[in-house]
């Protein structure tokens, strides 16, 4: 039984575009330490989903909530994997430490360079990190982005189909770390996923969006048979 606080909360959330709901009435309660995945074939609206609870878009009915406040809730965001030039100048270091500057100031404080250290050990980028992010190979780019996300030190990680393009090696290093983020700093994550054997292996809660409605429930509940009932029905 979850005895922590409440983070989010998605209260009759809906989303219509023209012509085309996405999804209707989705009341959905997060709490600190939570770890869920959002899964749900290509198209379903698990990324439309996120940019709501993003604000990035306006739902058509029902509301997004953080708790107690949003500005107590700090979000670190993990896309899905984008290639960078391989001309693309800043270091994997240096790249990491935008998320400190704003993208607008060139230099970091003492702190700020301490921080940036501390999350390339974490993430085992610290031998790379005087690599040009564009030289940077797929799983490292990734990484990369994993560790701008967590510098910031966020108390909500959303993983947005992050681990769609990686080896099965990466996704197991980038997974890993982030359930121990979860489980030693109580850091609540969504993660954004098609690859159902990966959500069971690492996730407490599933969210199964489809075009026939939502689901939730503990990962365990998450049964071939619903996956291949959201699917075909």
């Amino acid at each position: 039984m979850t005895t922590t606080q409440p983070i989010l909360q998605l209260d009759h959330l809906g989303m219509t575009f023209p012509g085309h709901p996405v999804f209707n009435d989705l009341t959905l309660t997060v709490h600190q330490g939570d770890f869920w995945s959002i899964v749900g074939e290509n198209g379903v609206g698990k990324t439309t989903l996120m940019r709501t609870i993003l604000h990035q878009l306006r739902p058509t009915t029902g509301t997004v909530r953080y708790l107690p406040g949003v500005n107590a809730v700090k979000i670190g965001y993990v896309p899905q994997f984008r290639n960078i030039d391989p001309e693309y100048p800043l270091t994997i270091r240096d790249f990491i430490g935008l998320n400190l500057t704003g993208w607008k100031l060139p230099w970091l404080s003492r702190r700020e360079r301490q921080r940036v250290t501390q999350i390339l050990h974490e993430t085992g980028l610290d031998r790379l990190a005087t690599r040009p992010i564009g030289q940077a190979s797929g799983g490292e780019k990734q990484k990369a982005y994993l560790a701008q996300a967590l510098v910031e030190q966020p108390n909500l990680l959303i993983l947005d189909e992050s681990t769609a393009s990686l080896d099965p090696v990466t996704k197991t290093e980038l997974l890993d770390l982030v359930t121990t983020l979860n489980r030693d700093l109580q850091l609540t994550v969504l993660f954004v996923t098609h690859d159902i054997p990966l959500a069971r292996k690492y996730s407490q809660h599933y969210l199964m969006l489809t075009p026939h409605g939502t689901e939730q429930g503990a990962i365990a509940e998450l049964t071939d048979q619903k996956v291949w009932r959201g699917e075909r029905v």
